[in-house]
């Protein structure tokens, strides 16, 4: 196997790394490569921080380990490798009746990062996460191949969900989809007028999908409005996608300034008449709408951009809202902020849903940038919440251990499975999350 000296970089494109990457295509080829030259596995990077670099060492590019390896058409049971993205997964299996039981924002995620960050989605409240429905998966570690599942290996298998890659190379996932109709999407949106009528309408759904689009630079009586969409499955038939658009070049500074993000989320708002609307989508465009633009990270120019998401429970509704007055006062924030409702489910030790409420805003990096973020990941600890290591660049170690209370038990099953380290990355050196404490 040939090893590539590659530059690459996190969704963000903050923080870059520099190291060499193989690509294997076959299984024998990635069980050759581990046993040989240990090394962490990457998908397709779309966390946005530094989860999936290894600055000045090897990993693995595990996108063309993307086969379907088994399904059954009766169950939904079905076994991938890793490297197949959750798009992929849609669009095969949606019109024979089965779906991804969770989906993430982007359709790119691969399977094995799925797992890797244990993601969620639109569906979080009554779906839980992506990690609940994984039935067993396939870890190598050195000449060492194996299953975990929730009975068998369990704290291996725990340790796996939201374990970002630490504990071996996920080779293959057995998943469950779920039962679907078809694949269109009923959609209503409706406007939010403040941050109370915004978590008003998330309390109150009852629909299997629900997220907010929040307008993260709207002040005064108008802090917190949005929109809140709601949607189902549903069979039907849409004309063919429009082929998608790329952002050629790094977009200039002022393309996201202050009042170009502002103009924009009053007509964003506004889309939707008072009244609100239904209407039928293709999945695609309401489970991944920012897909429709490949390389839409440059967006935010040659510097970049930080995304800053955290979770409080519910009866922190009220230190969210502070945080969200703190972000429109700085006026740094993009078109792109979201508001959901979480429930409790998770998978993994280190997996980053709790009960409550979740908000996701993207900053471009600019001066004040990382003073901002790091007031909110202070006021997100008081408030006794945590952060989204998916989309984290700039927390602290002790931060992220305070967090996550069950990290001690990940550090032992993660140190047992890999002794050596190998699998370490420049978050996992970063933020020191090898060793407890």
């Amino acid at each position: 196997m040939v090893w590539k000296t590659t530059e690459y970089a996190g969704w963000g494109r903050v923080l870059t790394a520099k190291g060499e990457l193989a690509r294997p295509e076959r299984a024998r080829s990635l069980k050759a490569i581990v046993a040989d030259s240990p090394a962490p596995a990457i998908g397709n990077r779309r966390s946005y921080g530094d989860a999936p670099l290894n600055d000045e060492g090897r990993a693995i590019d595990m996108t063309r380990m993307n086969r379907i390896i088994a399904f059954d058409a009766e169950t939904g049971v079905v076994t991938v490798e890793a490297g197949i993205t959750i798009g992929e997964l849609a669009h095969i299996f949606a019109p024979q009746g089965w779906f991804p039981a969770v989906m993430p924002g982007t359709g790119f995620a691969t399977v094995g990062g799925c797992i890797a960050q244990d993601v969620h989605g639109k569906n979080h409240h009554n779906e839980g996460s992506f990690g609940q429905h994984v039935l067993s998966v396939t870890l190598l570690n050195g000449d060492k191949r194996t299953v975990a599942t929730p009975g068998r290996n369990a704290g291996l298998f725990r340790a796996t969900m939201g374990g970002i890659g630490q504990t071996g190379v996920i080779a293959e996932a057995k998943l469950q989809l779920k039962p679907c109709p078809g694949d269109v999407m009923m959609v209503t949106e409706r406007r939010a007028s403040g941050w109370e009528e915004h978590l008003s309408l998330l309390d109150a759904s009852t629909a299997t999908y629900s997220v907010g689009w929040i307008d993260a630079t709207a002040t005064g009586d108008a802090l917190g409005r949005g929109i809140v969409e709601e949607a189902e499955l549903a069979a039907g038939l849409l004309p063919k996608a429009k082929p998608s658009k790329s952002v050629p070049l790094d977009a200039p500074n002022f393309a996201l300034s202050g009042p170009v993000v502002r103009m924009f989320n009053n007509a964003y708002y506004r889309r939707v008449p008072s009244s609100g609307r239904s209407t039928v989508k293709r999945i695609d465009d309401f489970f991944f709408p920012l897909d429709k633009i490949h390389d839409w990270n440059r967006l935010y120019g040659k510097r970049g951009f930080y995304q800053f998401q955290n979770v409080v429970p519910l009866d922190q509704a009220d230190a969210l809202k502070k945080m969200l007055e703190e972000i429109a006062g700085a006026g740094l924030a993009s078109p792109l902020a979201v508001l959901k409702r979480m429930g409790t489910g998770r998978a993994g030790h280190m997996s980053f849903p709790m009960e409550g409420y979740t908000l996701a805003v993207d900053f471009p990096a600019r001066e004040g940038a990382r003073d901002l973020i790091a007031m909110l990941e202070d006021m997100t600890v008081d408030a006794g919440g945590r952060l989204y290591l998916a989309k984290d660049a700039l927390a602290t170690g002790p931060a992220i251990k305070a967090m996550y209370p069950e990290h001690a038990d990940w550090v032992k099953l993660v140190n047992k499975a890999d002794p050596d380290g190998a699998l370490a990355t420049d978050m996992v050196r970063r933020l020191n999350l090898r060793e407890a404490g």
